[in-house]
Formats: C-alpha cells, structure tokens, sequence
C-alpha cells in the first residue's frame, strides 16, 4: 500500500475514537500513524477505558475483512475457511455489537474470540463472537481432520459434524464447491440481477409417512389407502437421500409430514435415523402430547413443528373439528415452552380469506411463522373455492402491509412478486426460496414410494421402488416440472415465480403450458 491510499485511522477506529474521546485520541494519536499499531498503541496508554485495546483489535480486523479481495467459490473442491476470516482473541465481551451498531451493554470482563469475514456471494461484511460449533468447524478444516474423527471425538454423528459445516458456510464463514442444484444457463432470468434465485444450497425432501390421520379436513388433498413403507425401504431412502445431497453438494433436510406423521409406527426410528444422517428434520403434522414431543427432543431439537389452522375457531373447527383450534394455541403454547420453532400453515379459499390476516394478528407471540398456500382444488378440496382474481389482489396487498409490522406473518405465495415489484422493492424468494421449486430444491415422497414434483397435486415423476432418487430426479418428467410453465417464461419475475402450479391444475388447465389463472401481472404498470 502506497502512502497515498493509507487509511486515515479515525476512518479505521470510528467506535474507537468515540470511546477514548476525541481529546485522548488526539494525543495519543497527534502524529501520523500506522493504522495497524493503533491496538497496541491503546494497549499502553493510560487513562482510557479497560476495554478500549480489544475494542481496537476487533475494529481493525473489521476493516482487513472489508477491504480484504472478495472471496469466491470457484475452482473451490472441498470446503474451505474464508480467506478474509480474521479472528482476534479479546478479553472482553459485547465488542462485536458495538463495532457492528455503535452501542451496546458495557464491554465486560470475558474471553472470547471474535470473528471478522466477507460473504462470498454478497459481499456482505460479519463480525460476531464465534460460536463453539464456529470454532470446531475452523479447527476441523485448519487441521484437516476427517468429520468421523471429530464426530468420534465429540460423541456427536458424522452427519451433525457435517450439518455445523453447513451452517457455517450460510454465512460464508466456510466457503464450499457450488450447489449442484441449479437452475439451467437457459432457464429465463427475467430482469431478476444475473446469477440471483439460480442456485440452491439445500434440498428437501417432504416426506409423508403415512395417510393414517386423526383428522379429515374438507380440503384435504389425498385420502386415498397407500400402504406405508417398511422401516428398512425408509431406511434405505434416508441413504439415498444422503448420497443424493452429498453428490450434488447440498444441505438435505427432511419434512416428516402425512397424514400424521407420529402415526406411522416407526416414526421415532425414522427420525432418529435421519438425525443420525445429518439432515434438519422438521415435522409437519397435528398437535400431539408433552411426551411425544420430549421423545424428539432427546433425538434432538426438531428444527420446526408445523401445524395447520384454516381461519378463526369458528371456521378453522368447521373444517378440522371442534375444538381443534382451542386446542391448537394451546399446542403452540406447549412448543414455546419447550423450546420448540414452530410454524403455522393456513390453506386460503374464498370461505376464509377474510379470516387470514385477523387469525395472523391473533398468532403473534404464539406462532414464530405464519404462512398459507392457496387451495389447489384436487381431491376433497375439488368442491371448494379459491377467491376471485380481483379479491386475490386486494387481499395480498392488505397482507403484505400488515406483515410489515408483524414479521411473524411471512411471504410464501409466488404472486407477492407482483406487488413488490409495482413498490418498486427486491423480490422476495417466493414460496421455495425459487419461486415454484417443485422437483426443483424439493421433490415430495409418498408412503407406497410414489415421487411428486409436488405435493398439492399429482406430478408422478418416478417411484422409490423402481428407480433411485438421482434417477428420478433427473429424469426427462422431473425436468419438465423444473422448467415450470412455458407461458410464464417472458415474465421479467420468472425466477421468483411461475405461478402454482397445483392451483393451475386444481382450476383444469394444462400446469406446464398454461399461466396460474390467478397472476395479475399486469406488464404495461408492473
């Protein structure tokens, strides 16, 4: 670095200079200096505050992280530390939300190390007390230790080791080869920033279990008597799936859905084994006792619990029963109190869309998330309907603005695009972080073996009995349900959309060719 393009060290020590005061900084400082040796300049200066050297350590590895080249992933093979990592040792804590905000609790007595590093794909910049799974992630790859070794040192599954390396690597900390779960170079970007929405770090398998359910919703998509996969096909499907992830080099997570799940005999021994594989498992069913729960909990913590309600007590208990929305707050309830990350899924018809944003309201402090799919009308949900075109509209705009000031009713629905992009806002990922990602970044898996594109709709694409996932998953049919629907591809929001699907066929049009019925793009004021 020339003398010219030398920092001034005010610019490199902002919070610094605010903690000693400018006075004492001006005479420790009243002659150019080298903005590195300010730390131990402050060190041994007296008459400033204990804390104010760490302070300065901390600041100065914020800055070397932020001006550090951009990291990238390519020709990366395996996974890495970020090169602009820097970590610095302080005998105080707090320090990184002050260097971050300005302000914080009173710096105070505490060792801990400290984390500095750029993000790869943004370039966003991080400083944060590293975290004991931080420091085994780093410690694992600067050494070169094998997963099984650290995970037979720890007493851990090679596949918890394995899930700590992912985390890691969703800030950037570590940097790993590129996901192979990637949208095609051909497939249509729209006027979505290039590279964005085409690539995805993780893939889900939603797995229903079981048909066996204690409730009969008016909506329910599939009553039809499948027999349940015995425990060693499930067994084997968890295999696959953990080559699957491996080879495409993927997060793989598993939602154990039916039916109800907890029905299916082997449930604890499913999600014990899928545990032990190193995938987020979460669970997607109705509410269930203390006991039951507490049994997952000593597997380990699920990474979510999702139960349905259709619209206040009063609709919701006409659809799933009565009582079962006294009896859902107070599930909910249960899942705070054990520490439980819960969601909460509503499937919107004409009947209750006025029921959607005053039952969100109602759920906060209780639901962590709240979401909803439009009805598909397949199956018992054929005799209801979906609200207007008109109504739709309306009714998403209200939503978007109330979800602003209460960030527990989220955006699933693709068509938020819309809206977001007439107010001239970033796209939001839609309802797979990809827009439609039906066979995409999840495939659906039924309990006789049968692979859906999706779920809320038949979208056979391969069986688990006669062809592997990979297979199915590249096959010709997968592929076609990848590319989604051809009238949507002029559409400049295509990555972040494609409409449903499932809707589309639920309203009698062909899905792949024909837009959803319900888009109100409109591109001469969008």
């Amino acid at each position: 670095m020339n003398e010219d393009s030398r920092p001034s060290i005010e610019d490199v020590y902002p919070r610094c200079v605010s903690a000693l005061g400018k006075e004492k900084w001006a005479e420790l400082f009243k002659e150019a200096a080298d903005y590195t040796q300010v730390p131990d300049t402050i060190a041994t200066a007296v008459g400033v505050p204990q804390y104010a050297a760490d302070l300065a350590r901390v600041e100065l590895a914020k800055y070397e992280a932020a001006t550090a080249p951009r990291p990238t992933t390519e020709g990366i093979t395996e996974a890495v530390i970020n090169p602009t990592l820097k970590a610095v040792e302080v005998s105080h804590r707090h320090l990184p939300q002050w260097v971050n905000e300005g302000k914080g609790p009173e710096p105070e007595a505490g060792t801990e190390v400290v984390l500095a590093w750029r993000g790869p794909r943004t370039g966003r910049l991080y400083v944060r007390a590293a975290s004991s799974r931080d420091l085994l992630v780093l410690k694992m790859l600067a050494e070169g230790i094998p997963a099984a070794d650290v995970a037979s040192a720890g007493k851990l599954s090679v596949g918890a080791v394995e899930r700590a390396v992912f985390r890691a690597a969703d800030s950037g900390l570590v940097i790993t080869p590129p996901s192979l779960i990637r949208r095609p170079d051909d497939f249509p970007q729209g006027e979505i920033e290039p590279g964005r929405f085409r690539e995805s770090g993780s893939f889900t398998l939603q797995w229903h279990l079981t048909q066996a359910c204690d409730l009969h919703c008016a909506h329910c998509y599939d009553r039809s008597d499948r027999k349940p996969l015995p425990l060693d096909k499930a067994y084997e499907i968890l295999a696959q799936l953990r080559q699957f992830c491996t080879d495409r080099r993927v997060e793989g997570q598993v939602s154990l859905s039916g039916g109800n799940p907890l029905l299916y005999p082997h449930f604890f021994e499913v999600y014990a084994r899928a545990v032990e594989l190193g995938f987020e498992v979460g669970v997607m069913g109705n509410p269930t006792s203390r006991a039951m729960l507490q049994r997952m909990i000593d597997i380990e913590m699920p990474s979510f619990y999702q139960i349905s309600l259709e619209g206040l007590e009063e609709r919701n208990d006409a659809v799933r029963g009565k009582g079962h929305f006294k009896r859902s707050l107070e599930f909910l309830k249960l899942l705070k109190d054990m520490g439980i990350s819960n969601m909460v899924m509503l499937t919107l018809t004409a009947d209750n869309v006025d029921d959607v944003i005053p039952l969100g309201l109602k759920l906060e402090g209780l639901a962590d998330s709240f979401n909803f799919n439009r009805l598909s009308q397949v199956g018992e949900g054929a005799s209801l309907r979906l609200p207007d075109k008109e109504r739709l509209r309306e009714f998403l705009k209200e939503y978007l603005d109330t979800s602003r000031e209460h960030t527990h009713m989220r955006l699933k629905d693709n068509l938020f695009n819309i809206l977001l992009r007439q107010e001239g806002l970033p796209p939001d990922g839609g309802c797979t972080g990809f827009g439609c990602g039906a066979a995409f970044n999840f495939v659906t898996v039924l309990p006789d073996g049968e692979v859906h594109a999706c779920r809320k709709f038949p979208s056979l694409i391969g069986n688990l009995y006669e062809n592997t996932l990979a297979e199915i998953y590249d096959s010709p049919t997968a592929e076609r349900y990848r590319r989604g629907c051809a009238e949507c591809e002029p559409c400049p929001i295509r990555p972040v959309c494609g409409g449903c699907l499932a809707v589309s066929h639920g309203l009698g049009i062909d899905a792949l060719t024909q837009k959803d019925r319900c888009c109100f793009f409109d591109s001469t004021t969008a």
